[in-house]
């Protein structure tokens, strides 16, 4: 935040109540905020150069932060939102709710440019399996479909995996998706409204795969010592989640909310994505990866829709996903 020079001298001279801060709200999906997640080393980093109050609110998965924020319109209590993705950033935009951000975009495996969003992480979408239950995977939709093998995945309506993988199967298939959908059609044992419910499933045990990223086994990895997860390569490719923070623009403090979307971009924060979000941050650490990051599967062929292309085919692709899944 750029202080004025009465201010600063206030907050050096005198004790400051944390009730005496000016409040910045982020929101954010309920996996970012959580105590294992990166919110809370995030925030106190933040805080302890802002002289703010920082308070990151879980508002449901990625889908889901948008419906509320687009409810709320510009009476939102929210001065950022965190955790979208160029899925939504489309109808997002659309929205006028989001304010330019006036940051430098960062070098990212695809070209990206979005005035009003700024990338903080990104990975691929993957099913992931246990090598100790499922010695040799699926390599593709059609494969998977035509195994006897159970899969959890997320509600496109409220979890941006879930979306993504309605993009993925988009992309890859283009008018044939609606067939592929049918046929891995009894292969979903359900739908969750979030990513946290859909792993927690699978680690139960009570499915053999479950949608989630190439970047899920680093987690077993490096906090487990746990080898045994593994993420499936497709044939087809693997479509990119590039996850992204906006600027509301009826924000009553748009200093701080600029202060913090620049913040986003820097060592504090993006140190902390790899083993806390379990993403590949945006800006690499200049300490490189965490030991663990190198053993990931990496897709050989990378798939994405440009923010215009999802929002035109995220109708369809709804419509498509949920007549296969209600017959």
């Amino acid at each position: 935040m750029r202080f004025t020079s009465m201010l600063a001298g206030l907050l050096l001279s005198t004790p400051v109540w944390a009730a005496d801060l000016p409040v910045l709200t982020v929101y954010a999906y309920d996996s970012f905020t959580s105590e294992w997640g990166p919110g809370p080393a995030i925030e106190a980093a933040f805080e302890a150069t802002c002289g703010c109050d920082l308070q990151l609110v879980g508002a449901g998965d990625g889908a889901a932060l948008l419906s509320r924020v687009l409810l709320e319109g510009d009476q939102s209590p929210a001065d950022v939102v965190l955790g979208l993705d160029t899925n939504l950033t489309a109808q997002a935009a659309a929205s006028g709710l989001f304010a330019p951000h006036g940051l430098a975009a960062p070098t990212l495996p695809v070209a990206f440019d979005d005035a009003l969003f700024t990338p903080f992480d990104w990975g691929w979408f993957a099913f992931v399996y246990d090598t100790t239950k499922l010695a040799t995977p699926p390599d593709s939709f059609k494969a998977l479909a035509a195994s006897d093998l159970k899969v959890v995945i997320q509600d496109p309506r409220s979890s941006t995996p879930g979306l993504g993988l309605l993009m993925w199967v988009k992309a890859a298939y283009g008018d044939a998706a609606p067939g592929i959908w049918a046929d891995l059609a009894d292969n979903i044992i359900t739908v969750t409204p979030g990513w946290s419910e859909a792993y927690g499933m699978f680690l139960a045990g009570e499915a053999d795969m479950v949608l989630s990223y190439t970047t899920s086994p680093a987690y077993h990895i490096i906090a487990e010592n746990d080898m045994t997860k593994a993420a499936a390569p497709f044939t087809e490719g693997h479509y990119l989640q590039v996850e992204v923070a906006g600027k509301l623009a009826a924000t009553d403090q748009p200093e701080l909310a600029d202060a913090f979307m620049a913040f986003i971009g820097t060592e504090p924060f993006q140190s902390v994505i790899p083993e806390t979000n379990w993403m590949y941050p945006a800006v690499t650490p200049a300490a490189g990866l965490p030991k663990g990051f190198e053993t990931l599967m990496t897709p050989e062929k990378s798939l994405l829709f440009t923010a215009e292309e999802a929002e035109a085919a995220r109708k369809g692709a709804l419509s498509e996903w949920r007549s296969a899944l209600s017959r």
